[in-house]
């Protein structure tokens, strides 16, 4: 059963969509970007970030009850917000003080130059374990002491109904330190063997992830991808994970270049023979990296679904319709929906979608590709989030699409 929410009074988008706030399935609640908008699509504190965070969070929440569920039933964050690291820690500091004593959800903070519409600050993202599910061992918080500090109510790793989430992983210490500051290459390498660190206090390894979401810094060129690419793929057997990566203009911390958050799979068979628990998707044809990756296009383990994401390139990675953000929007939905397919499920099983797009704080820059997305869907349709960032991993490619999906059966 897909069960949707959309709390009384919610804040709306200014223009009819198919998507709601939340999604109930397969023992978890995925709610879309939360943003601090009125009925009408207006931002309601404009560039207060202190007030912002607040009405967020508390968005999140209203989901979260209206599904039967609360705070309390946290797993996981992530934060795209505007500013710096004192920015940064005063996010989370806001958010931990509203946080029970027993709820230490992963979170990942994602710095950039804007958001969606002009004075909103930060957009925040949850998903929640369905609370007939939760017991004294699900979910169980994992933290350690070599990873960078959090506050006491976050998380490095949880796991959670078989799968396990981590946090941002990178290559600082647990004492603050950063060591080889600005360099992507060596940052990488450490962040790498931090996540084999990571996961292996939550019992599993590299082999077992689904899903990676990368974010480093460049400026939008195949160059600046593809060490860093080939360093982390270094990592992981084929077939590998899906993976999203996103070229930043910077992190919160300075000299920082480089994080990575993960979700993988609690497996019942040796890593050996992982492919009777999880399949894979490269359908024929289906657009290609330039240079050699283990990463699949999707997988799927149980009744979960994880997309990498999904852009109008060809076999050759050259970029379909350049600079048209609505013909490659077209492109990468039908780019999902051919792995939906592959996998043994369709568009009605996408629970939750996150969308990069080449853009600024402007309506106009996101509007247009975004009712095309949302016609995509039946509604009651999927939570969503939309992100602006300056340059995605090509140039002249404008947007980047990834999904979740949960199907009725195993």
């Amino acid at each position: 059963m897909k069960t949707h929410s959309w709390p009384d009074d919610h804040w709306h988008w200014p223009i009819k969509l198919s998507h709601f706030h939340g999604v109930r399935r397969g023992g978890l609640i995925f709610t879309g970007g939360q943003a601090d908008l009125n009925s009408q699509g207006r931002v309601v504190n404009p560039n207060d970030l202190v007030k912002q965070t607040h009405n967020v969070l508390r968005h999140v929440d209203a989901i979260l009850i209206d599904l039967d569920a609360s705070l309390h039933d946290l797993v996981k964050l992530v934060i795209y917000f505007v500013g710096d690291h004192s920015d940064e820690t005063l996010i989370l500091n806001i958010i931990a003080s509203q946080l029970s004593g027993d709820t230490r959800p992963v979170v990942s903070t994602i710095c950039v130059p804007e958001l969606c519409y002009p004075g909103m600050r930060i957009e925040l993202e949850a998903i929640a374990v369905d609370p007939m599910l939760r017991s004294s061992t699900n979910p169980q918080f994992i933290r350690s002491d070599v990873l960078a500090a959090l506050p006491d109510q976050f998380s490095h790793a949880v796991r959670c109904n078989d799968l396990v989430f981590t946090g941002d992983v990178s290559a600082i210490q647990s004492d603050g330190t950063l060591p080889a500051g600005g360099d992507l290459i060596e940052q990488t390498r450490i962040m790498m063997g931090n996540l084999e660190h990571t996961l292996g206090l939550a019992g599993v390894t590299l082999n077992s992830v689904l899903k990676i979401n990368v974010f480093y810094q460049g400026d939008g060129t195949a160059s600046n991808w593809t060490e860093p690419a080939a360093i982390r793929a270094s990592y992981f057997s084929e077939p590998g994970p899906a993976a999203t990566g996103i070229a930043v203009s910077s992190f919160a911390t300075a000299e920082l270049m480089t994080k990575i958050a993960v979700t993988a799979a609690c497996l019942s068979v040796d890593i050996a023979d992982k492919a009777n628990e999880i399949h894979y998707s490269w359908p024929d044809g289906h657009w290609n990296w330039t240079s050699k990756l283990p990463y699949k296009h999707g997988n799927r383990f149980g009744r979960f679904i994880h997309l990498g994401g999904q852009v109008a390139l060809d076999i050759n990675a050259e970029v379909l319709h350049p600079d048209n953000i609505i013909a490659q929007t077209k492109i990468a939905l039908a780019n999902i929906k051919t792995i939906l397919i592959d996998l043994g499920a369709t568009m009605d099983d996408v629970v939750k979608v996150t969308t990069f797009y080449q853009g600024n704080a402007s309506a106009d820059a996101l509007h247009k590709n975004l009712i095309l997305r949302s016609d995509a869907f039946n509604a009651p349709g999927p939570a969503t989030s939309g992100i602006p960032v300056p340059h995605l991993v090509y140039k002249k490619m404008l947007i980047e699409i990834e999904v979740i999906a949960v199907t009725t059966q195993s």
